[in-house]
């Protein structure tokens, strides 16, 4: 976006906070009056988006933490309590009310556009509050309890590095406390409104708890910041600031994780539900698909949504029973899928020849970027096992952001639980998911973009970022990546995954199908691993809805390359095209299929 004020001038000007309005510009400077209401409209709407964003992480300290703004590193939000969800209707409201008063006719294309995606956001935002979720406040795969463990192990975003850093992470600590109070409060409330968690999911949560208590103080996770102190502490100094700290963590933080792990494991496990999917809740369905629409940023009927996945997985199946044939194996794909999964030259025998592998494959996937990307991230990522206090509920990987100031690369975790799981010919895609050209791409040059409101820049939809990531593995085909067989079939089993996750998910949430109906459907359709499989099946009933996003995704993007081939011819240049889809940070999908239409118009 282009300004001749910066949005927090404009900000100042509009009277958004308390300080003084601008100077008017002199008769010398002054724009015609044509000018005057074009800037006057684009500045109001940046100043909008810029107070909306300043508001949003005052609201939402950890998100501040994590987007490099550190005002509100003591404070955690109870976003279980009666004063936030107040608070955030108000605020969403009030953003709506003024976006839609702006005079949209009056805007240029980028900030158009930008406007577009708050609208979505905020109208998205007002109908996800008519559900109850707030009597769910945590599950085995989401849990503001595991994110705790990770800021308060001093390897992620919370910063460690001066005595005040310590005492914000105590107050944080004090909160944590006070949001346990109230979410043990919000499950009493659900469950007597019938809205509680599967009961294999509480037993999943069980041992995750208990590992925390179970862990002597000086190993735990919670610990690791008081092994490096800042520097230039005198001892008696050091001394102190160990001493509140411990205290924090065995007088607030411990008593706080006993009852909660007590309240799953002696009250809450008793009234889970017997049932799987959402539908069994109460209105169940119309709440499935909302999360449907809001994961995949579309209006697909959830039925739609089903017939496309049985579609997608015959297709793929095809495709692997060619691969087993140009491998020359004499079996069946049942059988092609078990030898896959189980033979030993398939497998890494330790885990860090696993994180090794994925080191090589950066190197080697960075030397043929170029030619398909002329805007490339400046944060590097590196490759990390998952943290042994998560791995046995964690997915097989994941991606963690790099720090926006560029102090902290990106993340590229590797689950090495189950080495079984984590097959030698899963690796290329795999890495085109996680890493460059998927997730760290995208999410890295989305937070790098110069002139793009900070809540585009921060924000993120399931469906362009998981479909960004699927696309990227597609994109390898081109790259040259999949020259061996079994990197091919790879790929074409985390594509499978991803199409099955269309059946799976519609099947326990709208179709009443069981765990088990859905673990056996996976299992005679891939060559995942059944403890992999199992994971996957809880996490969809954890999350439902989210795990449509990938291929929903995947193949608008695909779809809207192909539209922009097609109208273009030997004039698409897909460097360009790359640059349309990846320069205006995660966009609603009807969002980027207008940005992209309206730059193959451009071309022509």
């Amino acid at each position: 976006m282009k300004t001749t004020l910066s949005a927090l001038a404009v900000v100042t000007a509009l009277g958004l906070v308390g300080c003084s309005p601008a100077s008017a510009p002199s008769e010398e400077t002054k724009p015609s009056e044509s000018q005057v209401a074009a800037v006057s409209v684009s500045e109001q709407y940046q100043a909008l988006a810029e107070q909306y964003f300043q508001d949003l992480i005052a609201l939402n300290p950890v998100m501040a933490t994590y987007v490099g703004e550190h005002r509100y590193n003591d404070q955690l939000a109870n976003n279980l309590a009666d004063d936030y969800l107040k608070a955030r209707h108000e605020l969403n409201t009030r953003y709506l009310k003024r976006l839609m008063a702006l005079d949209w006719d009056q805007l240029n294309d980028e900030d158009r556009l930008s406007a577009q995606v708050l609208r979505y956001e905020l109208e998205m935002a007002l109908v996800d509050e008519t559900y109850p979720s707030r009597f769910l406040p945590m599950n085995q795969f989401y849990s503001r309890v595991i994110s705790f463990v990770q800021l308060g192990s001093g390897e992620s975003a919370q910063p460690f590095n001066t005595v005040e850093d310590y005492d914000n992470f105590i107050g944080r600590i004090n909160d944590f406390a006070g949001w346990i109070s109230s979410a043990i409060a919000r499950m009493e409330e659900g469950s007597e409104s019938n809205v509680v968690l599967p009961r294999v999911l509480v037993q999943r949560i069980i041992p995750q708890l208990q590992a925390q208590l179970d862990t002597p103080l000086a190993e735990s996770p919670f610990y690791g910041p008081l092994a490096t102190l800042p520097e230039g502490l005198s001892e008696t100094e050091a001394e102190a600031l160990t001493e509140r700290y411990e205290l924090a963590l065995t007088d607030t933080l411990y008593p706080a994780l006993v009852e909660l792990h007590g309240y799953f494991q002696n009250t809450y496990l008793n009234k889970a539900r017997g049932t799987h999917g959402w539908g069994a809740l109460p209105n169940g369905k119309a709440w499935y698909q909302h999360l449907a629409n809001m994961h995949t940023t579309t209006t697909m009927p959830v039925e739609e949504i089903h017939q496309l996945g049985l579609s997608e997985v015959a297709r793929i199946l095809d495709e692997m029973d060619g691969v087993r044939e140009q491998v020359g194996f004499k079996g069946d794909l049942a059988a092609f899928f078990e030898y896959l999964g189980s033979d030993e030259q398939f497998f890494f025998t330790d885990k860090q020849g696993l994180i090794d592998g994925y080191m090589g494959l950066k190197d080697e996937i960075n030397a043929v970027l170029p030619k398909y990307f002329d805007v490339m991230p400046k944060a590097d990522y590196v490759v990390k096992a998952v943290e042994p206090f998560r791995e046995r509920s964690a997915a097989g990987a994941s991606y963690d952001a790099p720090a926006p100031d560029g102090s902290r690369p990106g993340v590229f975790y590797i689950n090495t639980y189950n080495l079984k799981a984590q097959p030698k010919w899963g690796m290329t895609t795999l890495s085109l998911h996680e890493a460059a050209p998927g997730h760290h791409f995208q999410i890295a040059i989305k937070q790098e973009l110069d002139g793009v409101a900070s809540f585009q820049r921060f924000g993120g939809y399931t469906a362009f970022e998981e479909g960004w990531a699927l696309y990227a593995e597609q994109l390898g085909i081109e790259m040259g990546l999949f020259s061996d067989p079994y990197q091919y079939f790879g790929k074409l089993s985390d594509e499978m995954l991803r199409a099955m996750r269309l059946v799976v998910d519609t099947g326990l949430h709208a179709k009443g199908w069981t765990r088990e109906q859905a673990i056996q459907y996976m299992l005679d359709n891939s060559p995942m691993a059944e403890s992999d499989v199992t994971a996957e099946v809880e996490r969809y009933m954890a999350i439902p809805g989210q795990a449509l996003s990938y291929k929903v995704g995947q193949l608008t993007i695909l779809a809207l390359r192909a539209e922009a081939e097609a109208a273009l011819g030997e004039r698409f240049d897909l460097r360009a095209f790359h640059n349309q889809v990846l320069t205006s940070g995660s966009l609603p999908m009807a969002v980027l299929q207008e940005k992209i239409r309206h730059w193959i118009d451009a071309q022509a």
